[in-house]
């Protein structure tokens, strides 16, 4: 009954911003576990969480010994989990950044995305056909400058005949990722982030684990065209899929830019947004 009385009690104590505190930190553990599930990560806080449920059994038993070894593994434990996740912390933060601070590499005139598309899916499709093996990033929401810094910087309008011949076995910058930004060609050559995903086909190359790497950090949309099959891939958010003809592809990419065309407002407009939206302007 005292349990019960407690609860009630709770109950009729929970004002608005309770309910808020509570909500916010319910989605900021939900958001926790979608970053880190199915990661190495995962497995590793699993750990920590057992050897957390462990220590005050081993005070309640009064087992000395293992109730210090475990505390002693905890603090080693958290300082060993920075360092060897770091790469899975990076991508929470730029998952962060990526929601709060949006840039603005987002192209918003429904005519030149057309055309951009076109021209992008044109030179892929005659890849495809000649097994010329490609790897084109499409800048998205994420600033890739680190990325561009690792290769040469062209800046040219895009052409499908400019893409064919980057690509051309041989040639200096055939064997990189091309980035797009907007409506320009901005680099070629460029060296990504592989993905330390085992779980992958090994049948797959390199290309394609560069461009399921570049995604996992990104939200770049990243083609693939294979060298030893002329199969046409694509991945987002680190997930890839495959076989894709021309029309098929140019279809996916321009509902998927045109539908983050919506979510590309900085911090500061939503802010303004959400004001509107109290005083009833909007």
């Amino acid at each position: 009954m005292d349990i019960f009385s407690a609860l009630i009690n709770t109950v009729k104590n929970l004002t608005v911003w309770s309910i808020l505190d509570i909500s916010v930190v319910a989605y900021i553990f939900y958001k926790i576990y979608m970053l880190i599930n199915k990661t190495r990560a995962q497995q590793l806080l699993k750990g920590i969480l057992l050897i957390v449920l462990l220590i005050p059994v081993s005070k309640l038993l009064q087992l000395t010994m293992l109730n210090w070894i475990l505390n002693e593994t905890i603090t080693i434990g958290v300082l060993s989990f920075v360092i060897i996740f770091t790469p899975e912390i990076r991508k929470a933060l730029e998952h962060i950044g990526r929601s709060a601070f949006i840039e603005r590499h987002i192209m918003e005139d429904d005519k030149k995305i057309n055309e951009v598309i076109t021209e992008i899916t044109n030179s892929v499709d005659s890849l495809s056909k000649t097994k010329t093996g490609a790897l084109i990033v499409i800048e998205q929401l994420t600033g890739l400058e680190d990325v561009i810094k690792t290769g040469t910087r062209i800046d040219s309008i895009i052409s499908s005949a400019l893409l064919e011949n980057i690509f051309v076995v041989n040639t200096p910058l055939h064997d990189g990722a091309t980035l797009i930004r907007n409506e320009r060609i901005v680099a070629a050559g460029c060296f990504l982030p592989l993905t330390d995903d085992n779980d992958i086909n090994k049948n797959l190359g390199t290309r394609h684990r560069a461009a399921i790497g570049i995604s996992e950090v990104s939200d770049a949309l990243t083609i693939i065209v294979s060298e030893e099959t002329g199969v046409i891939s694509l991945t987002v958010n680190g997930r890839l899929t495959r076989n894709y003809t021309k029309e098929k592809l140019k279809d996916i990419l321009i509902r998927i830019i045109k539908s983050r065309q919506t979510k590309k407002l900085t911090f500061k407009e939503r802010v303004k947004l959400w004001i509107n939206k109290k005083r009833g302007n909007i």
